[in-house]
């Protein structure tokens, strides 16, 4: 990726990280904090952002809601507007996983009222990303088109348009495999445990995310029951689908999860000294291992 399609975010950049923007003539950096300033121009760097809260609170999970009141991110709008003459331009966003057009209209009405007030001229708009991904049967989520429409369409400044797509491009790109270990009724309740879990897919425990599934070994079979989805991990919070109908799961079954393709593998962890796991890209009927499976030794290699 070159340097030139780089914005380099961060609520907390080391003196190390801006010096790495530099060497990589990343195309912006996006400033988060007023104090930010001096230490970025100390590292060399030339082309900032500022990154602005506008107080919007955002029709998604709350913890990846990012532009409401007393968010971790970027500076209120009085201290954009005074860091205005030093920067290139600001960056805004309100939140991740938008399923909805309301927050995007919302963002774009506010910035065009706090640059007409501020009488700023922004050469650079980024306008961050956000559109979500459907997960689940009968979700739904706006069209690329009809929130860039919003976006770039309602925009009164004239100046350059920077959007960060992220999850819109990837999420569907990406199935997660499981082996299914055992099935077994509890209270009521079947479960179907699987080898992975939280370590390999924390979405669902930090954000509330919801996937459907299905037996890949057997793709098309009439469902025969509705079963939870469980991790191999040590508590009982470790659910990656909480309800899900599937055909007669067994042991040695592999389970597919779709829509994996964000902030799934990217988030993966060593949790309970799990390796993590392959990723293997499958295209036009070829197959490539581009990530190779973590054993142990791996996992125990950073330990004196």
């Amino acid at each position: 990726m070159p340097g030139k399609r780089l914005v380099v975010h961060g609520n907390n950049k080391s003196d190390e990280e801006l010096a790495a923007a530099v060497d990589a003539r990343a195309a912006y950096v996006v400033l988060d904090s007023v104090e930010e300033l001096e230490r970025a121009r100390a590292a060399g760097v030339e082309r900032m952002l500022i990154r602005i809260t506008p107080g919007i609170d955002a029709d998604t999970h709350e913890s990846i809601r990012t532009g409401h009141v007393g968010s971790k991110f970027g500076v209120a709008p009085d201290e954009a507007a005074r860091l205005a003459p030093y920067v290139d331009g600001l960056h805004v966003h309100v939140g991740s996983q938008l399923l909805a057009l309301d927050a995007a209209r919302e963002t774009i009405a506010w910035l065009n009222r706090f640059l007409d007030e501020s009488g700023w001229t922004p050469q650079v708009v980024d306008l961050g990303g956000g559109l979500g991904v459907p997960t689940m049967p009968g979700e739904h989520a706006p069209s690329i088109e009809e929130f860039v429409d919003v976006l770039v369409g309602g925009l009164a400044a004239s100046a350059q348009v920077i959007l960060e797509p992220g999850r819109s491009l990837v999420g569907h790109a990406g199935v997660t495999l499981y082996r299914v270990g055992s099935v077994k009724r509890s209270g009521g309740r079947t479960w179907v445990a699987v080898d992975g879990g939280i370590s390999d897919n924390a979405r669902p425990q930090l954000y509330d995310a919801c996937y459907t599934a299905a037996i890949a070994t057997r793709m098309g079979a009439a469902t025969t029951g509705t079963y939870g989805v469980a991790g191999k991990h040590c508590e009982s919070g470790d659910v990656l689908i909480e309800s899900v109908e599937l055909a007669d799961p067994r042991r040695g079954d592999l389970l597919a999860v779709p829509a994996t393709g964000a902030y799934t593998l990217a988030m993966a962890s060593n949790y309970n000294a799990m390796p993590r796991p392959a990723a293997v890209l499958v295209a036009n009927g070829e197959v490539h291992v581009i990530r190779r499976r973590e054993t142990l030794d791996d996992v125990l290699a950073a330990e004196i």
